[in-house]
């Protein structure tokens, strides 16, 4: 017998409709929806199933509902959920509710992305990398550069814990340092999240200002490939 998992997510009843058009937007089907006896839904994305259920006092903003979906091929989907919602929104938005993260290699050996959809449930899709896999060295909490560090440590404060203000602090911290110099692809990563950070908290002229300075960073020709991710973000992030 094969077994599954469904995840059930909370969705604000005012919203199920929402929520639903933006899964349809990311390829989901919606194989059932009902608002009486009380509301409910589900889409369905090949293997991936997903069951949300409305509260009707519900609040989005204080949301910890989340599941994970690992996948064999999470550039195609990225490149798919990003392609669906430009299509419907005109735009790939990248802070508030509904937003796509940027995809990319994280310190414990996943390349993934999160996806918040419009009541503030996370998803997170990832894919199992090996460390030949990696575009550039994977930064962890071990490493003996102060950099890394601080990308391993901000990674985690902004998308496993959403705390943004503690994420912020990491990074202004790591910049200040006078005796070390991060490398070009490390100074444009570390300002690329500190931008995100920033539209995230709502601070949209700091915001500004981080972008700008990261998309004055010069890159190599093979510096421009390894950052290849966090330029593509940049892109999103400056629209």
């Amino acid at each position: 017998m094969t077994e599954k998992t469904i995840p059930l997510l909370p969705c604000r009843t005012d919203l199920l409709q929402s929520v639903v058009d933006f899964y349809t937007a990311l390829g989901f089907e919606m194989t059932h929806l009902q608002k009486s006896p009380y509301a409910y839904a589900v889409v369905e994305r090949g293997a991936v199933e997903l069951q949300l259920y409305g509260i009707k006092d519900y609040d989005p903003s204080t949301s910890h509902a989340s599941c994970y979906v690992l996948t064999e091929d999470v550039d195609g989907m990225y490149s798919a959920f990003r392609a669906g919602l430009k299509a419907t929104y005109g735009r790939i938005p990248t802070h508030g509710l509904p937003h796509v993260g940027p995809l990319k290699d994280m310190s414990y050996g996943v390349r993934q992305f999160l996806i918040c959809d419009p009541t503030g449930n996370t998803i997170r899709v990832g894919q199992a990398m090996s460390d030949e896999d990696a575009e550039e060295p994977v930064h962890t909490s071990s490493s003996k550069d102060p950099f890394d560090r601080a990308l391993h440590t901000a990674d985690l404060f902004a998308d496993s814990k959403q705390d943004f203000p503690a994420a912020a602090k990491v990074i202004d911290r790591v910049l200040k340092l006078e005796d070390q110099q991060p490398t070009p692809v490390q100074k444009l990563r570390l300002l690329v999240l500190r931008g995100d950070l920033a539209q995230r908290m709502g601070d949209r002229e700091g915001a500004r200002a981080w972008l700008e300075e990261a998309g004055s960073v010069q890159l190599g020709a093979e510096e421009r490939d390894a950052a290849r991710d966090v330029l593509a973000r940049l892109g999103d992030l400056r629209v």
